[in-house]
């Protein structure tokens, strides 16, 4: 463990092995956050943008082994064009600006999600920070953008059908590692902890393979407003709680 990752735990006040593997995020609520302000949807939208590295640097920090980041789903394509155009813009700034804290932070960039419908410009930044970070050994960070776990599921099943269809595997080895292993986290622990933002009760097609036996936790907090210290209260929380995976309560 380097000096900053213990000095961060400390601060954070709980035991190193209390802290989750992986931290899902969905980030939600640009959109109230700039109209609680008076302000157009594409400015809550930058102020998220603004609000995603120092997570992320804590996560490090902090030797968090993975997180993800619900940041475009499959449905958001549904949006006014104007506002989806503004949130590409966003991804191909976004990307580049924040290749210095990846490398800085020793974390590897993984893109979770189906690349068509993607404009050129962000899959060429996409890929850059992929290659870029390759080898990379700390965070591991996913991007879920154009991300909907159906799609990413049906994409398994499909993939594995081919392998049996041509005499690869057999039925009988088909298993919940095999579709683990076929989904966009291959390679990282499924998630401990899924965050939240402003409030919504639902999961919004998200990690349902992944997330099954995951602690919620659900803030009124908009995206644009959730600091480091809102996050490390998610995390003191989560040390705190009995994880049973559907056993009894022991006496």
């Amino acid at each position: 463990m380097n000096t900053a990752t213990a000095s961060e735990i400390e601060r954070l006040g709980i035991p190193a092995a209390a802290l989750p593997h992986h931290v899902a995020i969905i980030m939600d609520g640009n959109g109230r956050w700039a109209a609680s302000r008076n302000l157009d949807r594409s400015e809550g939208h930058k102020a998220g943008a603004r609000r995603t590295p120092p997570i992320v640097e804590s996560a490090s920090r902090l030797g968090i082994e993975a997180m993800t980041l619900y940041s475009f789903s499959t449905e958001n394509w549904a949006r006014a064009e104007a506002e989806v155009g503004v949130l590409m813009n966003l991804y191909t700034e976004y990307l580049v600006s924040q290749r210095p804290l990846l490398t800085d932070n020793n974390v590897r960039f993984r893109h979770l999600g189906q690349r068509d419908g993607l404009p050129a410009r962000v899959l060429d930044e996409l890929d850059r920070n992929v290659e870029l970070t390759a080898d990379n050994t700390g965070l591991t960070l996913h991007l879920a953008l154009n991300y909907g776990s159906r799609a990413e599921i049906t994409a398994a099943v499909r993939s594995i059908a081919a392998d049996a269809a041509s005499g690869e595997l057999t039925t009988a080895e088909v298993d919940e590692a095999l579709i683990s292993s076929r989904l966009g986290t291959a390679g990282s622990p499924d998630p401990d902890l899924l965050i939240r933002t402003s409030g919504e009760m639902r999961i919004s097609n998200y990690l349902l393979w992944q997330i099954s036996y995951a602690e919620l936790y659900v803030t009124d907090t908009y995206w644009p407003d959730f600091t480091p210290e809102h996050f490390h209260e998610a995390l003191r929380d989560f040390a705190g709680r009995q994880r049973r995976f559907g056993r009894e309560q022991s006496e």
